[in-house]
Protein backbone atom coordinates (compact mmCIF):
# COMPACT_ATOMS: atom_id res chain seq x y z
CA UNK A 1 0.00 0.00 0.00
CA UNK A 2 1.35 3.51 -0.33
CA UNK A 3 0.44 6.27 2.09
CA UNK A 4 0.90 9.89 2.10
CA UNK A 5 0.81 12.27 5.51
CA UNK A 6 -0.33 15.80 4.56
CA UNK A 7 0.68 17.91 7.49
CA UNK A 8 0.09 21.93 7.41
CA UNK A 9 3.49 22.80 9.21
CA UNK A 10 6.30 20.80 9.39
CA UNK A 11 5.88 18.89 12.84
CA UNK A 12 1.90 18.34 12.31
CA UNK A 13 2.04 14.65 10.85
CA UNK A 14 4.60 13.64 13.59
CA UNK A 15 2.35 14.79 16.38
CA UNK A 16 -1.06 13.44 14.68
CA UNK A 17 0.16 9.91 12.59
CA UNK A 18 3.68 9.15 12.87
CA UNK A 19 3.35 6.24 14.82
CA UNK A 20 0.70 4.98 12.77
CA UNK A 21 3.08 5.67 9.55
CA UNK A 22 6.27 3.82 11.23
CA UNK A 23 3.35 0.68 11.64
CA UNK A 24 2.54 1.12 7.79
CA UNK A 25 6.81 1.48 7.14
CA UNK A 26 6.86 -1.93 9.06
CA UNK A 27 4.51 -3.84 7.14
CA UNK A 28 5.41 -3.01 3.83
CA UNK A 29 4.14 0.15 2.53
CA UNK A 30 5.48 2.87 0.96
CA UNK A 31 5.39 5.60 2.89
CA UNK A 32 5.67 9.35 1.90
CA UNK A 33 5.62 12.57 4.46
CA UNK A 34 4.28 16.04 2.79
CA UNK A 35 4.04 19.63 4.81
CA UNK A 36 2.22 22.36 3.23
CA UNK A 37 4.16 25.41 4.97
CA UNK A 38 6.98 25.85 5.54
CA UNK A 39 7.18 26.96 9.57
CA UNK A 40 8.46 30.10 8.73
CA UNK A 41 6.29 31.63 12.14
CA UNK A 42 7.82 29.07 14.23
CA UNK A 43 10.43 31.16 16.51
CA UNK A 44 10.20 34.00 18.84
CA UNK A 45 14.13 35.09 17.57
CA UNK A 46 14.99 34.05 14.11
CA UNK A 47 13.67 35.38 11.00
CA UNK A 48 11.14 33.50 8.85
CA UNK A 49 12.98 32.81 5.75
CA UNK A 50 15.67 31.63 8.57
CA UNK A 51 13.63 29.49 10.84
CA UNK A 52 11.97 27.78 7.62
CA UNK A 53 15.15 26.93 6.44
CA UNK A 54 15.79 24.99 9.76
CA UNK A 55 12.36 23.72 10.29
CA UNK A 56 12.27 21.78 7.04
CA UNK A 57 15.52 19.58 7.43
CA UNK A 58 14.11 19.13 10.92
CA UNK A 59 11.14 17.48 9.10
CA UNK A 60 13.45 15.82 6.52
CA UNK A 61 15.54 14.40 9.57
CA UNK A 62 12.10 13.09 11.39
CA UNK A 63 10.66 11.51 8.22
CA UNK A 64 13.89 9.55 7.51
CA UNK A 65 13.56 8.11 11.38
CA UNK A 66 10.76 6.43 10.52
CA UNK A 67 11.79 5.15 7.32
CA UNK A 68 9.29 7.83 5.26
CA UNK A 69 10.56 6.99 1.26
CA UNK A 70 10.62 10.53 0.98
CA UNK A 71 9.64 14.11 2.29
CA UNK A 72 8.19 16.92 0.03
CA UNK A 73 7.41 20.53 1.19
CA UNK A 74 5.19 23.25 -0.45
CA UNK A 75 6.80 25.94 0.89
CA UNK A 76 3.90 28.15 1.73
CA UNK A 77 4.20 30.54 4.35
CA UNK A 78 2.91 30.19 8.13
CA UNK A 79 -0.72 32.01 8.18
CA UNK A 80 -0.87 31.75 4.41
CA UNK A 81 -2.06 28.49 3.65
CA UNK A 82 -5.35 29.30 1.19
CA UNK A 83 -7.41 26.05 -0.69
CA UNK A 84 -7.88 28.21 -3.20
CA UNK A 85 -4.85 29.13 -4.28
CA UNK A 86 -3.83 27.45 -7.78
CA UNK A 87 0.24 27.55 -7.62
CA UNK A 88 -0.54 25.90 -4.03
CA UNK A 89 -3.15 23.15 -5.52
CA UNK A 90 -1.17 22.32 -8.34
CA UNK A 91 1.89 21.49 -6.18
CA UNK A 92 0.17 19.30 -4.20
CA UNK A 93 -1.71 17.55 -6.89
CA UNK A 94 1.69 16.70 -8.42
CA UNK A 95 3.03 15.02 -5.10
CA UNK A 96 -0.07 13.03 -4.61
CA UNK A 97 0.01 12.22 -8.81
CA UNK A 98 3.64 11.46 -8.11
CA UNK A 99 3.14 9.39 -4.55
CA UNK A 100 -0.14 7.77 -5.77
CA UNK A 101 -1.30 7.52 -2.39
CA UNK A 102 -4.33 4.35 -1.46
CA UNK A 103 -4.60 6.62 1.54
CA UNK A 104 -3.77 10.37 3.19
CA UNK A 105 -3.63 11.40 6.43
CA UNK A 106 -4.08 15.06 6.94
CA UNK A 107 -5.62 17.93 9.43
CA UNK A 108 -8.98 17.66 10.91
CA UNK A 109 -11.74 20.07 9.11
CA UNK A 110 -12.01 21.49 12.27
CA UNK A 111 -9.52 22.39 13.93
CA UNK A 112 -8.03 25.41 15.98
CA UNK A 113 -6.26 27.51 13.58
CA UNK A 114 -6.72 28.80 9.95
CA UNK A 115 -3.83 26.81 8.34
CA UNK A 116 -4.92 23.23 9.61
CA UNK A 117 -8.49 24.01 8.02
CA UNK A 118 -7.01 25.03 4.79
CA UNK A 119 -4.80 22.17 4.77
CA UNK A 120 -7.33 19.83 5.33
CA UNK A 121 -9.44 21.82 2.68
CA UNK A 122 -6.62 21.44 0.04
CA UNK A 123 -5.68 18.01 0.70
CA UNK A 124 -9.31 16.91 0.18
CA UNK A 125 -10.07 18.70 -3.00
CA UNK A 126 -6.47 18.15 -4.13
CA UNK A 127 -6.58 14.52 -4.12
CA UNK A 128 -9.97 14.55 -6.06
CA UNK A 129 -8.42 16.98 -8.56
CA UNK A 130 -5.09 14.75 -9.23
CA UNK A 131 -7.69 11.71 -10.70
CA UNK A 132 -9.22 14.54 -13.58
CA UNK A 133 -6.90 13.79 -16.45
CA UNK A 134 -8.12 16.92 -18.36
CA UNK A 135 -6.65 18.60 -15.09
CA UNK A 136 -2.94 19.33 -16.54
CA UNK A 137 -0.11 19.02 -14.22
CA UNK A 138 3.84 17.94 -14.41
CA UNK A 139 2.96 14.33 -13.66
CA UNK A 140 -0.22 12.72 -15.24
CA UNK A 141 -3.34 12.03 -13.79
CA UNK A 142 -4.07 9.36 -10.71
CA UNK A 143 -7.18 6.50 -11.60
CA UNK A 144 -8.09 6.16 -7.57
CA UNK A 145 -9.81 8.73 -5.48
CA UNK A 146 -7.35 7.72 -1.99
CA UNK A 147 -9.02 7.04 1.27
CA UNK A 148 -8.53 10.06 4.17
CA UNK A 149 -8.03 9.49 7.23
CA UNK A 150 -8.27 12.87 9.60
CA UNK A 151 -5.85 12.87 12.35
CA UNK A 152 -6.48 13.89 15.76
CA UNK A 153 -6.84 18.10 16.44
CA UNK A 154 -5.29 19.61 19.37
CA UNK A 155 -7.64 20.94 21.45
CA UNK A 156 -11.06 20.21 19.99
CA UNK A 157 -13.06 18.69 22.65
CA UNK A 158 -15.72 17.08 20.90
CA UNK A 159 -13.51 14.75 18.02
CA UNK A 160 -14.87 11.69 17.61
CA UNK A 161 -12.70 9.05 16.24
CA UNK A 162 -13.80 6.21 14.12
CA UNK A 163 -10.61 4.58 13.91
CA UNK A 164 -7.68 3.52 16.32
CA UNK A 165 -4.49 2.50 16.19
CA UNK A 166 -2.69 0.71 18.49
CA UNK A 167 1.33 1.94 18.19
CA UNK A 168 2.75 0.55 21.31
CA UNK A 169 5.35 -0.64 19.14
CA UNK A 170 6.15 2.45 17.26
CA UNK A 171 5.96 5.06 20.19
CA UNK A 172 9.60 5.44 21.01
CA UNK A 173 10.19 5.67 17.02
CA UNK A 174 7.93 8.15 17.11
CA UNK A 175 9.05 9.89 19.72
CA UNK A 176 12.71 10.04 18.21
CA UNK A 177 10.97 11.86 15.20
CA UNK A 178 9.25 14.68 17.76
CA UNK A 179 13.22 15.05 19.15
CA UNK A 180 14.30 15.67 15.73
CA UNK A 181 12.39 19.33 15.88
CA UNK A 182 14.50 20.87 18.12
CA UNK A 183 13.85 24.23 17.18
CA UNK A 184 10.19 23.67 18.35
CA UNK A 185 11.01 23.14 22.14
CA UNK A 186 10.97 27.03 23.22
CA UNK A 187 8.73 28.15 20.63
CA UNK A 188 5.91 26.08 21.69
CA UNK A 189 6.00 26.12 25.07
CA UNK A 190 6.30 30.06 24.65
CA UNK A 191 3.64 30.69 22.40
CA UNK A 192 1.09 27.63 24.18
CA UNK A 193 2.25 27.47 27.59
CA UNK A 194 2.81 24.00 26.96
CA UNK A 195 5.63 21.00 26.89
CA UNK A 196 3.47 20.28 22.90
CA UNK A 197 5.69 16.95 23.08
CA UNK A 198 4.96 15.42 26.15
CA UNK A 199 1.69 16.38 25.91
CA UNK A 200 1.54 14.48 22.61
CA UNK A 201 2.44 11.22 24.23
CA UNK A 202 0.07 11.85 27.34
CA UNK A 203 -2.77 11.87 24.70
CA UNK A 204 -1.48 8.58 22.92
CA UNK A 205 -1.54 7.07 26.46
CA UNK A 206 -4.53 7.84 26.88
CA UNK A 207 -6.29 7.01 23.85
CA UNK A 208 -4.79 3.65 24.01
CA UNK A 209 -6.39 2.86 27.55
CA UNK A 210 -9.82 3.80 25.67
CA UNK A 211 -8.83 1.13 22.83
CA UNK A 212 -7.28 -1.30 25.86
CA UNK A 213 -3.57 -0.93 24.27
CA UNK A 214 -0.13 1.20 26.08
CA UNK A 215 -0.66 3.51 23.17
CA UNK A 216 -2.97 4.84 20.62
CA UNK A 217 -3.50 7.06 17.48
CA UNK A 218 -6.98 7.67 16.65
CA UNK A 219 -8.21 9.68 13.49
CA UNK A 220 -11.50 10.24 12.19
CA UNK A 221 -12.57 8.52 8.40
CA UNK A 222 -13.39 10.85 5.79
CA UNK A 223 -16.75 9.11 4.50
CA UNK A 224 -17.56 11.16 1.13
CA UNK A 225 -18.30 9.06 -2.20
CA UNK A 226 -15.37 7.44 -3.63
CA UNK A 227 -13.32 7.65 -0.71
CA UNK A 228 -14.78 4.03 1.03
CA UNK A 229 -14.02 0.30 0.33
CA UNK A 230 -14.74 -2.84 1.97
CA UNK A 231 -11.53 -3.76 3.50
CA UNK A 232 -9.45 -1.94 6.54
CA UNK A 233 -6.67 -0.03 5.44
CA UNK A 234 -5.01 0.80 9.05
CA UNK A 235 -2.56 -0.91 10.71
CA UNK A 236 -4.72 -4.10 12.76
CA UNK A 237 -3.94 -4.68 16.48
CA UNK A 238 -0.60 -5.95 17.10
Amino acid sequence: MRVLAIGCHPDDAEFGCFGTLARCVARGDEVYVCGVTNGSGGSMTLEPDEIAAIRVKEAEKAAKVIGAKEYFNLGVYDLYVDSNNRDTIDKLVDVIRYTKPDMIFTQNPDDYMRDHIETSLLAFNASFIATIPNYKTKYPHTPVVPAIFYMEPVGVGDFRPTEFVDITDTIELKTEALKCHESQYGWLSAHTGNDAFSGNRALNQSRGKQCGTTYAECFSRCMQNQRMNTYRMLPEGR
